[in-house]
């Protein structure tokens, strides 16, 4: 009996809920520790980088206006979905990384075991950051941390699923929508999550992912004028790129998540919420004491 033909996969974009290609109709390939070929992806352009930001701004009220517990629901349901396609992530990390599968397996695992601790927080973290602030007067006066909107992550070079979800669930936590930018090199798992993302209770376009260049994608996600904070955990040791995209965001006042001086040992369990807090505002509200 003849041999079966390979099915050489080519990958699109997640926006808006939908699996687009590029509008350049570029591709890359993707290939595994050892060289050989995995699949196709799609090399995002900046008119993707701009459609998906659109896409992000049409979410981003509904997103931030769901209750904290809705949110945790939804983002608990993406996990339980991880775990329904743990051998697929589990192979992808493996090509992606090496390392053994025991070492790939580990890393799955601490990743939906991240995500579900992300969830936990969504009806949290107001009474953790939020207070009732002592003024000398007849009034009330609280502070309560509210989503910064839109948010370009560019994710980690390294860990393909780990790091990602552990830079995509604290943006998502507290309610702001985001615009990620994958690994170059190892964007499979990526995909894969993209469509476990689709087949959620997710809303589209409150996570879009982009394969493709930081280099090249991460300039007009800083320059643009509706997104309001960026993450460059994913410009890790490249300090060129880290320095270029902080002068471009601080030109627009975005919230910037500075570059790591190296990526981060992902699995060390996070020490508090503080990235959820790194894309929040501090709303205060004064109110006057009834008599």
């Amino acid at each position: 009996m003849a041999g079966r033909l390979d099915v050489r996969k080519t990958y699109k974009l997640y926006l808006g809920g939908a699996f687009p290609r590029s509008e350049s109709g570029r591709t890359y390939e993707v290939v595994d520790t050892r060289g050989r070929f995995l699949a196709n992806a799609a090399l995002a352009s900046r008119k993707d980088a701009r459609d998906a930001v659109v896409a992000a701004r049409k979410a981003c009220d509904g997103w931030s206006a769901a209750t904290a517990y809705n949110r945790g629901q939804v983002l608990y349901r993406v996990a339980e979905l991880m775990e329904g396609r743990r051998d697929q992530f589990v192979d992808e990390v493996l090509a992606a990384e090496g390392g053994g599968r025991a070492r790939a397996a580990t890393a799955v695992d601490a990743a939906i075991d991240r995500w579900v601790w992300y969830a936990g927080w969504t009806d949290k973290i107001g009474q953790v950051a939020g207070s009732s602030n002592p003024v000398a007067g007849p009034y009330f006066n609280f502070s309560t941390p509210e989503p910064t909107g839109v948010v370009a992550a560019l994710a980690p070079q390294t860990s393909s699923l780990l790091g990602l979800v552990s830079v995509l669930a604290p943006i998502l936590c507290a309610g702001n929508t985001v615009v990620a930018v994958t690994s170059a090199d190892r964007p499979l798992p990526a995909v894969t999550l993209s469509e476990v993302l689709a087949t959620s209770d997710v809303p589209g376009g409150v996570v879009n992912v982009l394969t493709g260049r930081a280099a090249e994608l991460g300039p007009w996600l800083a320059d643009h004028l509706d997104v309001n904070a960026i993450d460059l955990t994913g410009a890790a040791g490249d300090t060129e790129l880290a320095a270029d995209l902080e002068v471009r965001a601080a030109e627009n006042t975005k919230r910037v998540l500075r570059a790591p001086a190296t990526e981060p040992d992902w699995s060390a369990v996070p020490d508090g919420p503080h990235r959820i807090l790194s894309f929040c505002e501090t709303k205060t509200v004064w109110h006057p004491v009834g008599v």
